[in-house]
């Protein structure tokens, strides 16, 4: 786990937490590896923000990646962090664990953060999307191969249509406001338009943008791409609009269950 804590950020201002889980199919990457793109989020919020190293397929199949990102979102609660505070997001695979673990905390009965941003977000590990082969040659970044490969190692043993490890099939009632980035030029990309279509359809406040033209976890270049930096922005502003004392007045406080 590492913790960012923009320049400047005093202990009043960083009321807001961003939790993030990194991409890396389940199998590769780190919380050391997510700095950057976190980094730049967290700037552009004024907030502090904490990436997390959860356990990776496939020495460590589901579900210990989705019980390592229950486990630090209630660290944060008891650490004495409201969830109306803490928002959290992830990329790609760690997108669909952020869905994933907020579906474990309803159905536990455990407060919802205030909202919920994911970059390019991997929530179908039955690899059944249109795009995966529609968009595969325009993807840089990604193969179907290698999903298939990746989801095999994290679904070991378990149906991959399973809402813990595919959250696109849970039922998502309940779910906090959720921001859903993603490029054209993905096979990811009906990963999230269907996210979105299913929220929308369970009454979740759902905001999707799709960017044009730009790859997977695009946001990562945003020192060099301007879309990376206007998607960012956008985030930042989602991020605001759903923290801090003017938001945390109109909600109800759910009591943390003993």
């Amino acid at each position: 786990m590492v913790e960012i804590r923009p320049a400047g950020l005093n202990d009043t201002d960083g009321a807001s937490v961003l939790l993030f889980f990194h991409g890396g199919g389940y199998a590769l990457g780190s919380a050391a590896s997510s700095v950057g793109l976190v980094a730049d989020l967290a700037v552009r919020v004024g907030a502090r923000a904490v990436t997390v190293d959860y356990r990776l397929a496939p020495e460590n199949p589901y579900p210990a990646a989705l019980d390592d990102a229950v486990a630090a979102y209630r660290g944060l609660l008891d650490a004495g962090v409201s969830g109306h505070n803490v928002i959290v997001t992830g990329e790609s695979a760690g997108g669909g664990l952020a869905v994933a673990a907020l579906l474990a905390l309803v159905n536990a009965g455990w407060p919802q953060p205030a909202a919920c941003v994911v970059f390019s977000p991997w929530v179908d590990l039955s690899l059944n999307a249109a795009t995966l082969v529609s968009k595969r040659a325009v993807d840089p970044a990604l193969t179907s191969d290698a999903l298939r490969v990746r989801a095999a190692d994290y679904a070991l043993n378990v149906d991959s249509r399973d809402p813990g490890v595919s959250p696109l099939f849970g039922d998502l009632a309940g779910l906090p406001p959720m921001l859903i980035q993603v490029g054209s030029h993905e096979i990811l990309l009906d990963d999230a338009l269907d996210l979105a279509a299913r929220a929308a359809r369970a009454d979740v406040a759902v905001t999707l943008q799709v960017t044009p033209h730009v790859p997977h976890v695009f946001q990562g270049f945003a020192a060099a791409l301007d879309e990376a930096a206007s998607a960012l922005d956008a985030a930042a502003l989602f991020v605001r609009a759903h923290t801090g004392p003017e938001r945390l007045s109109e909600r109800p406080v759910t009591p943390t269950p003993p």
